[in-house]
């Protein structure tokens, strides 16, 4: 609970430009080839264990419409939408719906509208804007979806319950909230100093699987599923494994000297493979039990 207290008396999120830069406006060609053909910058599911990148990353997107509930003729908010993955997915699976993806990130939308636009998707649309700062009421935004999707955002943010309230603004009446993040099972906490933090996940947070259940003022808590660590340590080691092939990495190189700089790109290389190899035994530790992705379904409250 004293940790409970302690977030609900920050911002919504902190140091929100220092992690942007050190993930989301990283060049997209770094990403292209470290991640699969969906650009799904999260955990991907392997129920088999012997998918492919891409399998995996498909396995996941379809997990997620099957536990949001969604159906073609939806509106679906994508709060954080990364390179696009999951937005791009439903605009194509569900032709009737009306995709609104959500980055804080030029590169991201240049990318998703890059794609959509060779696609020829005509229901997807990029807002781009911060979330800490961005006021739904009043625009047409405000009470407009059928959901609300969040894959691996709120890990980056601190204030949830102010967080959670601006996502009410987003749904219409009976709306849903759907949100996947990386969490430990028992214990959050924050991210505050060491190699991970300063050079990866700069203001982030380490939730546990419960904490959300402290945070239901303005949406109910329906349904909550916990997917094991290991999924997240196999997703980690197909990227480490992509981003190390000769061809991947030439054609990466550069934007990662446009990124970092001539005689830091190797350095970051470097440290990119690293911080994918501790991803991977941190996720693995446990049969992948200690840490590990949750999924929750909330509901909008009824007023």
């Amino acid at each position: 609970m004293r940790y409970v207290s302690l977030l609900r008396s920050r911002p919504i999120a902190v140091e929100t430009a220092t992690a942007n830069e050190q993930h989301y406006e990283v060049g997209t060609g770094v990403l292209t080839n470290m991640l699969g053909p969906r650009m799904k910058y999260s955990c991907c599911l392997y129920p088999k264990g012997t998918e492919t990148l891409a399998q995996a990353e498909r396995a996941m997107l379809e997990c997620y419409v099957e536990r949001a509930g969604l159906t073609d003729g939806m509106r679906v908010f994508d709060l954080g939408c990364g390179w696009g993955s999951l937005s791009l997915y439903l605009a194509e699976v569900f032709p009737s719906s009306q995709i609104t993806a959500f980055s804080n990130s030029r590169t991201q939308k240049q990318h998703i509208d890059s794609v959509a636009a060779r696609k020829g998707f005509t229901n997807l649309t990029v807002v781009t804007g911060d979330i800490a700062t961005y006021d739904f009421r009043s625009t047409p935004l405000e009470g407009a979806f059928d959901r609300v999707m969040s894959i691996e955002l709120f890990e980056h943010m601190k204030n949830y319950e102010l967080l959670m309230a601006k996502v009410a603004t987003l749904l219409k009446p009976g709306g849903k909230l759907f949100i996947h993040y990386f969490a430990h099972k028992s214990t959050p906490y924050d991210f505050e100093s060491g190699w991970m933090t300063t050079h990866f996940f700069t203001g982030g947070t380490m939730p546990s699987a419960d904490l959300l259940l402290y945070f239901q003022r303005d949406l109910c808590l329906e349904q909550q599923w916990w997917v094991s660590g290991a999924h997240y340590a196999k997703t980690c080691e197909d990227w480490f494994a992509r981003m190390c092939g000769t061809k991947e990495r030439e054609a990466m190189w550069p934007e990662l000297e446009a990124t970092y700089g001539a005689k830091e790109a190797w350095r970051w290389y470097y440290r990119w493979q690293v911080f994918y190899l501790a991803c991977a035994e941190l996720f693995a530790f446990n049969g992948g039990e200690e840490w590990g992705v949750c999924h929750y379904l909330f509901e909008k409250k009824a007023r």
